[in-house]
């Protein structure tokens, strides 16, 4: 039969049997480091249909040995142990969509004796999803704007600190100094803020709102006030400092777009946008500063 197969479909099959097939060992293997029952039994029902799957491609083959990809197994449940199982799921989503779109688009070489199955796996794919992201709602996920909120308000804050007190300095560790103290000061303010902000009907723990976002915020802080301490070059302690804010702002970003299903490029472009503006202006604000109360200077 496999030599009146299009060719084109004989190339997806092989490519299709190793990603549903890495796709099953990678949820057996979640499965396996899985304690919430709940969450096991949806992640065996996962590895169980990625398997029925892999033999549908698997018959349309040249090839009988198919490999896992032991990468993506392995990466996979890196990220579960550290970001946790709801984004894992969210990313893997992502890998899904991908694939269900590249079958569709190859849904008219399937042989007509196998539309049916085909049109059942399809739809068994989209049930699964559904029926998981029902399953899992991890705790950790609900706090995950107290987090957000406590990093991007440090990185802009802190880093316009920074600026604007290199502006006035001649010392970068007193500059750091000043982005250390402030960040103390504002993770308190900014905890507390989020304490009464989550006493107004959300579902979580209003104190643990607030450690999550003064903890984030303070974290952030210390992060971006290193790079003084390191160096005595005005422009590479501002330059690593803003490198370090921006990089924290976009793997916090990618975190949230994940889970959220929302566009990466779009938020991260207005929080970076906001943060070289703010510092800037503050820079160009302790410049001047500087020059009309030169006995302002310090250091």
């Amino acid at each position: 039969m496999q030599e009146t197969l299009s060719p084109d479909l004989v190339r997806l099959a092989a490519k299709s049997a190793r990603d549903e097939y890495t796709d099953g060992a990678v949820y057996q293997l979640l499965s396996r480091h899985e304690k919430n029952q709940s969450f096991k039994k949806a992640l065996e029902d996962l590895g169980r249909g990625e398997q029925s799957h892999y033999e549908f491609w698997k018959a349309y083959t040249h090839d009988p040995a198919v490999k896992v990809n032991r990468f993506k197994v392995y990466f996979t449940l890196f990220l579960r142990l550290t970001l946790g199982l709801t984004f894992t799921m969210k990313f893997l989503e992502r890998h899904e969509d991908a694939l269900h779109e590249r079958y569709r688009q190859m849904v008219k070489n399937i042989p007509p004796a196998d539309k049916a199955r085909f049109e059942a796996m399809m739809e068994e794919d989209e049930h699964q999803e559904s029926y998981l992201r029902g399953e899992v709602h991890e705790g950790r996920v609900k706090y995950m704007s107290f987090i957000v909120l406590g990093l991007a308000d440090a990185v802009v804050e802190i880093s316009g600190i920074h600026a604007g007190s290199l502006g006035i300095f001649n010392r970068t560790e007193l500059a750091g100094l000043s982005g250390v103290i402030a960040g103390m000061a504002a993770s308190i303010a900014m905890a507390s803020a989020a304490y009464a902000q989550a006493k107004q009907g959300f579902e979580g723990s209003a104190k643990w709102s607030a450690i999550y976002t003064g903890v984030s915020y303070m974290f952030t802080a210390i992060f971006l006030a290193l790079p003084y301490f390191l160096t005595t070059s005005m422009i590479t302690a501002i330059g690593v400092s803003l490198v370090v804010g921006v990089s924290l702002v976009a793997a916090m970003t990618y975190y949230d777009t994940v889970i959220s299903a929302r566009k990466f490029k779009r938020q991260f472009a207005e929080i970076a946008g906001i943060i070289l503006a703010a510092s800037l202006a503050l820079f160009i604000a302790g410049a001047i500063i500087r020059q009309l109360l030169p006995g302002i200077s310090i250091g």
